[in-house]
């Protein structure tokens, strides 16, 4: 069998998943605003797709061509075209979709009106609006033969591709910037005599309305028109180690190649005329290898994430109110509740208030001496950092690991070491070589004459905004010999040349692999034995192939394999004498499915783990990340408890094949369970329980 039958290419794997999450914007049983929101989610995360993994393909077959290897480089142009057409197909579903939920909100009195469904009111309010308040932010780019119109454009934001034309003469071109850092959106009108009905313009209209304004008395013109582009750029950066400077000036200044970096995909309005659409790829010297297509209406629809309810609250998902832990509010402290016993919380269904208090209490807590934690991701106002700077203020030691790496939060993390830095906080910048993704914090306190370490494990950032929007695991946790090889983490990070033994916890690039792999096969030796042996796991990706290889044995040896991915799969289940016993689901609802969890029955004495880690190269080998065991039977019950919800579910649940076409799983005559609802029952019936 050869290796395109046995593992499902990643980046079109990645395309079904965002598929996915069109399939909640087509569902009308999703709330008419949310789904409008969903859609948001789609482009947004295509618009990551392009920058990110079609912008590594293309690269690929730039090298490949460079060193003369055309085998290599015609199947990755395959793979290019590939990708095009699916995005073509999902394009055509998305604009489908699109008018759908547009005629679901007027059903509920909310019209989003374009620029020629505008009556005399609403035309005198837009242009007033656009004097007062838009053309301040409106500043043109008038195109002639020595623009670098590529250097000029922002890579993040929406355009106007804008044609002056006059009679007998050749068309100027002009691009213009829809100026949505500066002001929303989404503009509500005033309403004229009906309050039911709710009017809502986007900038793009109304700047097409007024373009006059912004043109008269510069160029001459008979007539303007105008449709939206956007244009994706690569957003890899390249990091000179030649050059003697610090490593946040290194990054600042790879940040800056993002701004001018090759365009990997371009957008535009389908109604654009043809000769607009010529100098348009011109003007952004697209190739052959560049996806260039034409869309719908609007671009960078990824702002409809936001898109306001004007209308009535059951347009959008009824919220579920955080719930709080009794293991941590019975006791008068955090450092108590941990120190009775493990505590596991399951966000956003826990209140995540309850890490940020960990930090909090730690920072004037007389006792503590020290705190250590890495920072892939933090809020933009940051109790957590707060915290911390407290903390050095009260004397305690603090250490933070920043990963100036984080794709797309560069620039902040960059900020933030600076500010803590200033504050006092000793501030680690990472390994050059590794990017560091675990989510670990340690505090260290004096009890009785003895330093007692605190932990926590987490699969997810201490990020109080995405802990609200993703599901994530914390362990928090006294057991020395966890916290002590947690310590140990940072003690690898600080000095990475030394040699580290790690007995408990699962590090990526030490150990992670081998004692995945070792679990995998003591799972084969235990089916052997006529022993319990299974393996359930639940991660984001899964495409490493040595990882999957192992699998497909445990498989073929007739363990039981069961998975939830959200992302990629490169794993294909279901091929005869291969990976018949693996079956494979992925979830995507309201909230972002985002922990990693494992679970290996281990002939009847079942051990259970958490981790920051993908089942990814990247994530394996190139990373550091940390898995940490469940040693608390009673959590350990919980968390399969968990899992088991989320197999059960019969209404957000969708099963991954051979073709990855995104089936829902079969519901039969059996009950509806959703399982991001069943689960916040789970827990809340726990927490209300009372004492144990």
């Amino acid at each position: 069998m050869d290796t395109i039958e046995l593992y499902y290419p990643k980046e079109l794997s990645w395309l079904a998943f965002n598929e996915r999450v069109l399939q909640e914007a087509a569902d009308r049983n999703t709330p008419a605003v949310e789904r409008l929101r969903f859609l948001g989610i789609y482009s947004n995360n295509l618009d990551e797709f392009f920058r990110v993994r079609a912008a590594d393909v293309k690269r690929q077959i730039t090298i490949a061509q460079n060193d003369g290897n055309e085998s290599e480089a015609e199947q990755k142009i395959q793979l290019m075209e590939q990708i095009q057409n699916k995005v073509v197909e999902l394009s055509a579903k998305f604009n489908e979709i699109h008018k759908d939920v547009l005629k679901s909100l007027a059903r509920y009195h909310i019209h989003i009106l374009r620029k020629d469904e505008l009556n005399d009111y609403h035309k005198t309010w837009v242009r007033n609006f656009f004097v007062n308040k838009v053309l301040r932010h409106i500043a043109p780019i008038l195109i002639d033969k020595k623009t670098d119109l590529l250097s000029r454009l922002n890579g993040t934001a929406v355009y106007l591709y804008v044609a002056i034309r006059r009679k007998d003469k050749k068309p100027r071109f002009a691009a213009v910037q829809v100026p949505t850092s500066e002001m929303s959106r989404f503009v509500v009108i005033p309403p004229e005599k009906s309050r039911k009905k709710k009017h809502i313009i986007l900038l793009d209209d109304i700047i097409q309305l007024c373009l006059a304004e912004i043109f008269r008395g510069f160029v001459k013109f008979d007539t303007l028109e105008a449709f939206s582009f956007k244009m994706t750029r690569d957003a890899e950066y390249y990091i000179n180690d030649e050059i003697d400077e610090s490593y946040v000036e290194k990054m600042s200044e790879s940040m800056k190649q993002r701004l001018i970096a090759e365009p990997v995909r371009v957008i535009h309005d389908h109604a654009m005329p043809k000769d607009m659409v010529n100098d348009l790829r011109k003007g952004l010297k697209i190739t052959s290898l560049d996806t260039m297509h034409a869309a719908g209406h609007y671009r960078n629809f990824k702002d409809f994430i936001g898109f306001p309810n004007v209308g009535r609250h059951y347009l959008e998902h009824s919220p579920m109110a955080a719930i709080n832990s009794r293991s941590f509010s019975r006791f008068n402290t955090i450092f108590d509740a941990i120190t009775a016993h493990d505590v596991l919380l399951y966000y956003p269904y826990h209140r995540f208030l309850h890490f940020t208090e960990f930090v909090r209490q730690a920072a004037f807590d007389p006792s503590v001496k020290m705190i250590r934690i890495n920072i892939y991701r933090v809020a933009s106002h940051s109790r957590i950092i707060n915290s911390l700077i407290d903390a050095v203020d009260n004397g305690k030691k603090v250490t933070v690991v920043v990963e100036l790496r984080a794709r797309f939060d560069e620039e902040a993390n960059i900020e933030w070491s600076k500010q803590m830095t200033d504050a006092g906080i000793r501030v680690i910048l990472g390994v050059p070589t590794l990017k560091i993704h675990s989510k670990v914090c340690v505090v260290t306190r004096e009890e009785r004459g003895s330093m007692v370490h605190y932990a926590h494990f987490g699969t997810g950032n201490f990020n109080e905004k995405t802990a609200k929007i993703y599901t994530d695991l914390s362990l928090f946790t006294r057991n020395q010999d966890l916290a002590e090889e947690a310590v140990g983490v940072f003690d690898l990070i600080q000095y990475p040349y030394r040699r580290y033994k790690f007995q408990h916890l699962q590090i990526s690039p030490l150990n992670a692999r081998t004692k995945i792999q070792s679990l995998i096969r003591q799972e084969i030796q235990h089916l052997k034995e006529g022993a319990q042996a299974g393996i359930t796991i639940k991660i984001n990706n899964l495409v490493d192939k040595e990882l999957i290889d192992d699998l497909y044995r445990a498989s073929q040896a007739g363990v039981t394999i069961r998975a939830i991915i959200r992302g990629m799969c490169s794993l294909v289940p279901g091929i005869k004498g291969v990976s018949e016993n693996i079956q494979i689901i992925s979830i995507v609802d309201r909230f972002l499915e985002h922990p990693r969890v494992m679970i290996f029955e281990g002939g009847g004495d079942r051990k259970v783990f958490i981790s920051s880690a993908d089942w990814m190269t990247r994530n394996m080998d190139n990373r550091i990340e940390v898995g940490c065991p469940i040693y608390d039977k009673r959590l350990q019950q919980q968390l399969v408890d968990l899992i088991e919800l989320q197999f059960k579910d019969t209404l957000k649940a969708r099963i991954i094949d051979k073709e990855q076409v995104n089936r829902y799983v079969h519901r039969g005559n059996r009950k509806k369970i959703r399982s991001q609802e069943a689960i916040y029952d789970y827990l809340k019936k726990i927490e209300e329980a009372g004492p144990e």
